[in-house]
């Protein structure tokens, strides 16, 4: 790849490179047949495995290609990404990247069958993949590569290649950030931070949480303004265990994905990573929710200060870009002692120490609450689910062994309600 000045040191770029040497050695006729063989099966093996565990079909040589440039984060993608074409020079140096890309997709690799005797060029080249049960990948993401591989493949000229990538990076971005809607925090083997993505995360929706209305209506709101681009708040869902502060995050993050919303799962003992996260993300055409679940702290623990400078006060501002949104069963996040109050501690500044502890929920500017549903909330609720998943049963029975499951399953619940619903599911023969 020589010849390329943007798309060029992949990450995957093992079979690229196998590729270009037996393409060089067959076109200039020096290469020997040995060589000419081992590059030729490693790569069938590379695309082979590539296939397998990302999903890939059809050809899977223009798969790799087209999985190639839909990841690499370069100077021409990363402008294109969200904003769609633009311009100056970097057009024309694209341009004529994309022309060899575009070489690439036309090498026939049943060509080598002939030289080879071999079956392989043909099958990859019209590859059916395992069965979808088999293993876990992203079928959203496996589906949109495939067909802008077939989109690519089709171009009559470079200038409509570049016009479906552009396309492509406009609607959905470039690299793991782009092609992903859920992060975690993690590290590489130098010990520094690096943002993985989830493959595989709930599929819920705003529509599948029954009642909490206003609630849901406030937590939209924020995140409509926040996509849109203008001022928002970051947000705490606090109150009652199992009334669905998490899954309401999760179904806006499914909601406003389209628009460039992506979050990012952050662990408690993670904050000290918080900088060196937000360093990696401000300067993208995304939205980021950095999401901490079941945050709450103990008095030994300090981590809550890191995330108070995050938040608001460090000296350097948070990005426009960024909003943090957590939920917790404490209204305070932190525990407070019954000495803290009485100013009973051997603390002169007690009443300092609980101010410092307090302040953390301040700089949330939205606050949520859950409450737990009474008994008609929860009666409803039931029916609602039963209903959505065709559970076909009297009413009345319905209810009642719906009360008798919350007595020994948690309480008054949604999460309990949905439960009682799966166990009747299981039921089903």
């Amino acid at each position: 790849m020589q010849a390329c000045i943007l798309y060029r040191d992949f990450e995957h770029g093992e079979v690229l490179r196998n590729m270009l040497c037996l393409l060089k050695g067959r076109k200039d006729g020096f290469m020997d047949l040995t060589e000419q063989e081992r590059l030729f099966y490693d790569s069938m093996h590379g695309l082979v495995e590539m296939a397998g565990f990302y999903g890939f079909y059809g050809n899977l040589w223009h798969d790799y290609l087209t999985f190639l440039l839909v990841n690499k984060e370069n100077a021409f993608s990363m402008a294109c990404e969200i904003v769609g074409p633009v311009e100056g020079s970097i057009n024309e140096i694209a341009k004529g990247d994309f022309a060899v890309f575009k070489e690439l997709y036309e090498c026939d690799l049943e060509v080598f069958d002939q030289e080879l005797g071999s079956a392989y060029g043909q099958i990859i080249s019209d590859y059916q993949n395992v069965a979808e049960g088999s293993r876990r990948f992203n079928r959203r993401i496996r589906d949109r590569i495939c067909s802008l591989s077939q989109k690519l493949a089709q171009a009559d000229s470079v200038d409509t290649f570049m016009e479906d990538m552009v396309e492509f990076y406009r609607d959905f971005g470039v690299g793991t950030l782009g092609l992903h809607k859920a992060f975690r925090v993690g590290h590489d083997g130098d010990g520094q931070v690096v943002i993985q993505p989830i493959t595989n995360i709930a599929h819920v929706h705003l529509d599948d949480l029954v009642g909490y209305e206003i609630a849901k209506k406030k937590l939209i709101d924020n995140t409509e303004a926040f996509v849109e681009g203008r001022k928002a708040n970051n947000c705490l869902l606090f109150g009652d265990a199992g009334t669905g502060k998490s899954s309401s995050i999760k179904a806006i993050l499914n909601q406003y994905y389209e628009k460039g919303l992506r979050i990012i799962e952050v662990y408690k003992h993670q904050f000290r990573d918080l900088n060196e996260v937000i360093a990696q993300i401000k300067n993208r055409n995304y939205k980021f929710i950095i999401y901490m679940d079941d945050l709450s702290f103990e008095d030994f623990e300090i981590e809550y200060k890191y995330l108070k400078a995050i938040i608001e006060g460090g000296l350097e501002k948070k990005p426009e870009n960024v909003l943090i949104y957590a939920t917790s069963n404490r209204r305070h996040l932190i525990r407070e002692n019954f000495e803290d109050k009485e100013g009973r501690r051997e603390d002169l500044h007690a009443s300092d120490t609980v101010q410092e502890k307090l302040s953390l929920v301040s700089r949330f500017g939205v606050t949520i609450f859950f409450s737990a549903p009474n008994k008609k909330e929860f009666q409803n609720i039931v029916s609602v689910l039963a209903k959505r998943h065709q559970i076909e049963m009297p009413e009345e029975e319905l209810l009642l062994e719906a009360n008798k499951w919350e007595l020994s399953h948690g309480g008054l619940t949604g999460r309990t309600a949905q439960q009682f619903i799966d166990y009747l599911l299981g039921q089903k023969k």
